[in-house]
């Protein structure tokens, strides 16, 4: 075995422990791409308070009511069901001696880090009274070592408290698809308030491997980016194994001598099957076959063979990239059909039911006849993303939209997004970054160069951060610095739409020019350089089988299944007429509150037979 020191490891070196497959979970960790075998969730029933006499927290508090967590207060699953405005509440929890055992507390995992998926908007959090850390961004995960806290007395009961902040009329906040009004209007839903993603406990040892990224370099190179956390004795050995389960054939392992000082490192990991080309696209992860890599990475001392610290994750091998007005994934041109996905449950929006409908929603997705989703207005739970890659569909990985232009909203959302990118770079399924959508937080970008500079900013900004990935500026119209040009059309006559993206000649009247919606494509001096152009909305037609509801819209509307299915089936035909769409994105998958536009109602269920709709997504 070679060193990338070009060394050779001692032929004894012992295996890194047995771990579980990070690509055969069943998708309840809440961090699939660095397992490790022990995890303590923390779930369920908290102590809950709306805090709208700002008196904060104490035991005892009359009126204080049990909640259902991961679930938003505004959700029925929460068992709160107050729909109105939450500016501030507070949860509290006791943490026991028994799920500190399940976290792994032990001689050789002495510390623990308390992990938070995501808390909307602004999160405080105490442990017996001792203040622990605070984190702003609504949709990103924090996390606090708390081994003082709690590893100190480990057979006490301590008790967790959390202060959620959220001003419903701050529009400087990355929000999304939340409404600042009481009452959701136009496309906007209700809000989220505090705690929406799983709150859990690890121990680690006092030296830890805390962050992985891997990055596809080429087809036969991966870059892994490893952090490293906690007291380092110096001199530590990092070892990396890589093995495709499928076929049980061991890929690589490489061992390296970390530095002594600095705690990110980067490794490359050769494939050495993969230099046979004609034998290539054996690995490949497509939506098609979505095959992926096993890896362990080892953090082992100085000298000796066991593992200070070890963890599983996964990979795929895969590029995407556009080139020629094509999007390419693995060197090749690939047609994108998407669909718009919102996220949103009728009784625990945006927070998953349960971890199942994360699987569901991506089988549903490919079961409609679609390779892609976009991911809209929101960061979403990395649970999905590992049923993406498992899978096998494409994720357009998108930003939740502030709703006002100022230097607050614009350190708020670069910020978040930034971590966003930082989380999600290594899912093989995530193949686009959109940070903007339809000039949200950036009204005037038509005519102000501080917002079209702020947009130029945020696309370049996430290339430094991924380079490997297309980067679309404002996703529908008003482009300053996209890979992708995407346009969004919900023109609803099908030979129209045909007209609108027949030919060339069609192209550069479009995209040089005013397109749906009154809104130029191009703005800021940005120029045509021949990208691929999407059509990344369209459709959203209204139809209600059951139950009507009376605030129930779409962008148009059909008078039974009949009608609605030539409707799309038209749409789509006008798409696949065109000579130079790369992809489309229809809205949207599911009916979303007042939006009984989409191909499923609410509760996932189709609106006429699955094969009607995939038949006519397809064509075929």
């Amino acid at each position: 075995m070679s060193t990338l020191d070009g060394t050779v490891a001692a032929p004894d070196t012992a295996p890194s422990p047995a771990l579980p497959l990070a690509s055969r979970q069943d998708g309840t960790y809440p961090r699939p791409q660095m397992l490790r075998p022990h995890w303590a969730d923390l779930d369920g029933t908290w102590s809950f308070r709306n805090d709208g006499d700002h008196t904060g927290w104490r035991a005892g508090f009359p009126d204080a009511r049990d909640i259902v967590v991961p679930f938003p207060p505004e959700s029925v699953a929460s068992g709160i069901d107050e729909p109105g405005f939450h500016p501030v509440v507070w949860y509290s929890r006791t943490i026991t001696r028994a799920e500190l055992d399940a976290a792994g507390l032990s001689d050789s995992a002495p510390r623990l880090v308390l992990h938070f998926g995501a808390v909307d908007h602004r999160a405080r959090v105490w442990i017996d009274g001792q203040f622990i850390g605070e984190h702003e961004g609504g949709h990103t995960p924090f996390s606090f070592d708390v081994t003082e806290a709690l590893a100190s007395d480990p057979d006490a009961e301590h008790t967790l408290v959390v202060r959620a902040e959220d001003d419903p009329h701050d529009l400087t906040q990355p929000r999304g698809k939340q409404d600042w009004h009481e009452e959701p209007h136009a496309i906007w839903y209700r809000r989220t308030t505090g705690i929406w993603q799983t709150v859990w406990l690890e121990a680690v040892p006092t030296a830890s491997i805390q962050y992985l990224r891997w990055t596809n370099t080429d087809h036969e190179t991966l870059r892994l980016t490893v952090r490293v956390d906690g007291v380092r004795a110096g001199g530590e050995r990092l070892r990396v194994e890589a093995r495709w389960d499928e076929r049980d054939e061991h890929l690589a392992t490489i061992e390296t001598t970390l530095g002594d000082t600095a705690n990110e490192f980067d490794v490359l990991v050769p494939l050495a099957r993969q230099s046979n080309g004609q034998a290539e696209d054996e690995l490949h992860w497509t939506p098609e076959t979505p095959r992926l890599v096993d890896a362990t990475v080892s953090l082992l001392p100085r000298e000796g063979s066991t593992p200070i610290d070890a963890v599983s994750s996964y990979f795929g091998v895969r590029t995407v990239g556009t080139d020629g007005g094509a999007f390419l994934l693995n060197g090749r041109s690939y047609d994108v059909r998407s669909v718009l996905n919102q996220g949103y449950w009728p009784d625990s929006h945006i927070a998953a039911p349960s971890r199942e409908a994360l699987r569901r929603e991506v089988e549903l997705i490919k079961e409609l006849g679609f390779n892609a989703a976009r991911n809209h207005q929101k960061i979403e739970d990395p649970r999905f993303l590992y049923w993406a890659d498992r899978l096998g569909i494409f994720v357009w990985g998108e930003a939740p939209g502030a709703y006002a232009f100022s230097p607050r909203a614009v350190q708020r959302l670069v910020r978040e997004w930034m971590d966003a990118v930082e989380r999600d770079a290594s899912h093989p399924s995530i193949v686009t970054w959109v940070p903007a959508n339809e000039s949200w937080g950036v009204q005037h970008i038509a005519t102000d160069p501080a917002q079209q500079a702020y947009a130029r900013a945020l696309a370049d900004v996430t290339r430094a951060i991924d380079p490997t990935r297309p980067v679309i500026s404002n996703d529908g119209w008003e482009h300053t610095n996209s890979d992708i040009v995407t346009i969004h059309d919900y023109e609803g006559d099908g030979p129209r739409l045909a007209a609108t993206y027949a030919d060339e000649t069609a192209r550069t009247v479009l995209v040089n020019g005013i397109g749906p919606a009154d809104r130029r494509i191009l703005v800021g001096g940005a120029v045509d350089h021949g990208q691929p152009v999407m059509l990344t909305e369209f459709g959203g037609v209204n139809y209600q089988p059951g139950a009507q509801r009376e605030d129930g819209w779409g962008y148009t509307s059909a008078s039974d299944g009949d009608d609605w299915i030539a409707r799309i089936t038209a749409l789509y035909d006008a798409i696949r007429a065109s000579s130079f769409l790369a992809g489309s994105c229809y809205t949207q998958l599911t009916d979303t509150m007042q939006e009984t536009n989409g191909l499923l109602n609410a509760d996932r269920t189709p609106k006429v037979p699955i094969e009607q709709i995939r038949r006519a997504v397809t064509g075929r």
